[in-house]
């Protein structure tokens, strides 16, 4: 099965996930996480799968973050608030988000990505 990235047209990080991934000759499924974002259980599953906390995946640097004052709530919610936050709007995650058989990456960082997909082709 192809690995799963999500990210956002617009996402200059996201683009240049992509254009990695296309230099690796690795083939995945795009989605785009503002049209079609995930739902709470995808993301519980994927979370769990990342063994990261659930605000290792809010998109700290985003303006709807920082226009809704997030940086003073995240810490406060329990795990199911946080889940349905992030799933209420694709701009609230931190992109590009990789599933992968290997596991999950939130944003891009070239090593962990070529580590995660060695194993998926």
């Amino acid at each position: 099965m192809k690995p799963l990235l999500l990210c956002h047209s617009r996402c200059t990080t996201c683009r240049r996930a992509l254009d990695w991934l296309a230099a690796q000759g690795i083939e995945v499924e795009v989605r785009d996480i503002v049209a079609c974002n995930p739902s709470v259980e995808e993301l519980d599953g994927w979370i769990g799968r990342s063994a990261l906390p659930v605000s290792k995946f809010f998109n700290t640097s985003g303006l709807r973050y920082k226009a809704l004052g997030l940086k003073e709530v995240v810490p406060t919610l329990d795990r199911g608030e946080a889940l349905r936050l992030l799933a209420s709007d694709g701009m609230l995650i931190r992109r590009p988000l990789l599933i992968a058989d290997g596991g999950v990456r939130a944003g891009f960082r070239e090593k962990e990505w070529a580590e995660l997909l060695a194993g998926d082709r």
